[in-house]
């Protein structure tokens, strides 16, 4: 199998510039694509503010390797001009089955016979997905987790019809970008990470919503019990209340009422998280 070497990724939220800055940050040519000018817009601004964040936290990220790494990034919004000679599609987009087997369908239509196709999801399974992509055998699972150049896995996952080929391209091709290769030898919803995650962040969720105990306390308790750095409420506003809000209204009738208490009480108030300055923490500076 030919070597990686031109990356698109799809959705420039928190995640998806992150994953296409630390792509060309490693040396790839990276495509970006969203839905419209206004999104491709505030990918601008995640990137520029990537820049900073690397320059400050990346041991030997200088300013030219940096503006190297900005100029290795197209934005786009049209999808067959993103795609047009993409080796590896990663789609970074919302937490909705249906959204991605339709992105798929266009994908598979648009991108070259040759192109990989990965998908980030977080809890949905590659299985569900890929009758869409018109390429089982070139469809995978690639999940990172948030603040990648820090916390630095990558999650390789493929179904029984995944090219075993396709498989090691892709710990190749994490390895490259510097990410440690995790692989799942079956398919597992929520992978490893948040096989372990969800259900400490469900747990946080309902102590709070219940009301039985505030949110700071919840993470005081797990920090001090377990040494722990971060509670699971500050890591809810690392990852951002969208995704795990998205993955609770999908879920049965209690997760379905967890969601409902983030909205209410913090997503309808523009309280998204890091991203956005204030989740359940005010952040001084809104990173990236």
């Amino acid at each position: 199998m030919d070597k990686i070497n031109k990356v698109t990724v799809l959705g420039t939220g928190v995640l998806g510039s992150q994953i296409a800055f630390q792509t060309a940050y490693s040396g790839f040519e990276v495509s970006v694509y969203d839905i419209d000018e206004a999104a491709i817009a505030k990918a601008r601004q995640r990137l520029d503010g990537l820049f900073e964040t690397y320059e400050e936290e990346v041991a030997g990220a200088d300013g030219d390797k940096l503006h190297a790494a900005l100029a290795r990034i197209a934005l786009h919004t049209d999808l067959g001009a993103a795609v047009a000679d993409a080796d590896l599609v990663i789609e970074a987009i919302p937490e909705v089955l249906e959204l991605k087997r339709q992105t798929y369908a266009r994908l598979d239509r648009l991108a070259p016979e040759k192109t990989i196709f990965a998908t980030n999801s977080s809890t949905l399974l590659p299985s569900a997905i890929q009758d869409a992509t018109g390429r089982p055998d070139r469809f995978i699972a690639l999940h990172f987790a948030n603040q990648i150049w820090k916390y630095n896995t990558a999650e390789v996952m493929g179904t029984q019809d995944t090219d075993p080929k396709v498989f090691d391209a892709l710990l190749a091709f994490a390895a490259d970008i510097g990410m440690v290769p995790i692989a799942l030898h079956k398919e597992k919803a929520g992978y490893v990470l948040n096989s372990l995650l969800v259900p400490l962040l469900n747990a946080a969720a309902e102590l709070a919503a219940g009301g039985y105990a505030d949110p700071h306390d919840v993470d005081k308790v797990w920090r001090i019990a377990t040494g722990a750095p971060l509670g699971p409420f500050q890591i809810y506003d690392i990852i951002g209340l969208t995704t795990p809000y998205n993955i609770l209204s999908h879920g049965n009738t209690h997760t379905q009422q967890l969601a409902a208490w983030l909205k209410e009480h913090y997503i309808d108030h523009g309280k998204l998280g890091v991203a956005s300055g204030e989740g359940f923490y005010r952040y001084d500076k809104t990173p990236n």
